[in-house]
């Protein structure tokens, strides 16, 4: 999140409610944005298991910027068991649907 161009910082905590809403009715990309709050505990604790929860519905839904970074989580370790299979996989998934960042990191991991 950014500030605008008068330097009043963005809500977190407004944010992460808007994106609830929206993720409980199947947003993928509000899946997908809530699940960063969690990964990076703005408006929300940081949970990195809850971030891995969100990612997953928004990536079983295409969404491959989801989908690249559930590969973080398996390679890290962060709210799941380390799994490089799963990193590979989840990597090669967003390469697949267009991220030039999944296709990225599925080679570095793969190499």
């Amino acid at each position: 999140m950014h500030t605008n161009g008068e330097g009043v910082g963005q809500d977190y905590a407004k944010a992460v409610e808007w994106y609830q809403k929206a993720a409980q009715q199947g947003s993928a990309q509000a899946q997908f944005n809530l699940g960063i709050s969690y990964k990076d505990g703005r408006g929300v604790r940081q949970d990195y298991s809850k971030a891995f929860e969100l990612f997953q519905k928004s990536a079983n839904q295409g969404y491959d910027a989801a989908q690249s970074n559930l590969g973080r989580l398996y390679s890290k370790g962060e709210g799941v068991n380390q799994d490089y299979e799963k990193t590979l996989y989840w990597f090669r998934k967003a390469c697949d649907n267009g991220s030039q960042k999944g296709c990225d990191n599925y080679r570095m991991f793969n190499e």
